[in-house]
């Protein structure tokens, strides 16, 4: 279910895009679509007007439909049957038993250790 909700809204992305690049800028520069639509008035559809509220009508129905794929698939995200943290992965004891982190297991071969685990250590002067 999730990756037809992404083919969907890969979809969505693309023709959002597509649409307000064929939209006309107010200052003519990146409108690939133009021109007068025949003579006489500014109704019609293939009218400049009318080509303007075809495109604009269409990139408000798309990015309704791009925030209401994302806002699901954020849902699906949060409350998947598969969603962890990755906060939940760390083991918390070594494999020789210990108990500590995993900072703890970063530790040096040959590293002291403290007697005391919970407190921190403190380096000496030998």
């Amino acid at each position: 279910m999730e990756t037809v909700i992404i083919v969907i809204h890969l979809m969505v992305v693309v023709a959002l895009v597509a649409v307000v690049l064929l939209q006309r800028s107010e200052g003519g520069a990146l409108g690939m679509g133009g021109g007068g639509g025949g003579g006489g008035g500014g109704g019609g559809f293939m009218s400049a007007r009318g080509a303007a509220n075809a495109l604009t009508r269409t990139t408000g129905f798309l990015a309704f439909a791009f925030f209401a794929t994302s806002l699901t698939l954020g849902v699906m995200a949060k409350y998947g049957a598969d969603s962890t943290s990755i906060l939940d992965r760390i083991p918390t004891t070594t494999e020789d038993g210990s108990g500590g982190g995993i900072l703890d297991q970063l530790r040096p071969e040959g590293a002291p250790t403290g007697t005391n685990s919970d407190e921190p250590q403190v380096p000496t002067s030998q």
